[in-house]
């Protein structure tokens, strides 16, 4: 695990190691790419998964923060299947936020087949609101980001806006061929929603979509709650 927790201008959450690269890796790899500092944050270690040990899934995100050429990857080391359960476990989130001073942060959108997302994203809304709180009892001092940014991992809904992620999608391949855990399919391991044939044709066909709809190979939807900001009505203003 990469340290330092240094500021960032982007910082993406993700509920367990690989699920950052599956709804984000595109845009990680792009902004770090642009020369934008990005901090990483798995909130678990994975260790309900049915493939792979905690200690693998924190050496593969790692190897993958490498490939998306991210700053740092922190995993505080949450309960999986209990994310949430303990307000130590907000705490926790408050201080990142409060330490690395992100201009931005990614959480994993609201509704989602799986109960750790969905719990993920309820913990990471309110700690962000929290973290400007200057009597929240945390660590640091308050701060607030200029932007909270969703991103889908299992399910979808149509986008408030999608990021062109066509030139980085080679950076997003490799990144989740690291999770080898949990992508392949071991003779000793367990047959799994995520190792299955279709799986990674599952993700790509949604980026393709997104893609499509405006006219590009690959795309990844992002949601927001406030409105866009455009500079006229003229489409490349």
């Amino acid at each position: 695990m990469s340290s330092g927790s240094s500021q960032v201008d982007l910082l993406a959450f993700g509920p367990h190691p690989d699920d950052l690269e599956i709804g984000l890796g595109g845009s990680l790899a792009r902004h770090a790419a642009r020369g934008h500092h990005v901090g990483l944050c798995d909130l678990t270690r994975g260790e309900m998964s049915s493939n792979g040990t905690p200690e693998q899934r924190v050496k593969e995100a790692e190897d993958a923060r490498q490939v998306l050429g991210a700053a740092w990857r922190e995993n505080l080391a949450l309960p999986d299947r209990g994310i949430g359960s303990s307000p130590e476990h907000m705490r926790k989130v408050v201080e990142l936020v409060r330490r690395c001073r992100p201009r931005a942060v990614a959480l994993p959108y609201w509704e989602d087949r799986h109960p750790d997302h969905v719990a993920s994203a309820v913990l990471l809304r309110e700690a962000v609101f929290n973290a400007k709180l200057r009597r929240y009892e945390a660590d640091g001092d308050p701060w607030q980001p200029e932007w909270t940014c969703f991103y889908f991992i299992n399910d979808s809904v149509r986008p408030s806006f999608v990021i062109d992620v066509t030139d980085y999608y080679d950076a997003k391949r490799r990144a989740l061929a690291c999770y080898a855990s949990q992508f392949t399919r071991a003779t000793e391991g367990a047959d799994t929603r995520l190792n299955a044939p279709g799986f990674r044709q599952l993700i790509e066909s949604r980026d393709a979509q997104f893609g499509a709809q405006v006219g590009v190979a690959f795309a990844e939807g992002i949601v927001v709650n406030e409105p866009v900001v455009r500079n006229g009505l003229l489409k490349n203003e």
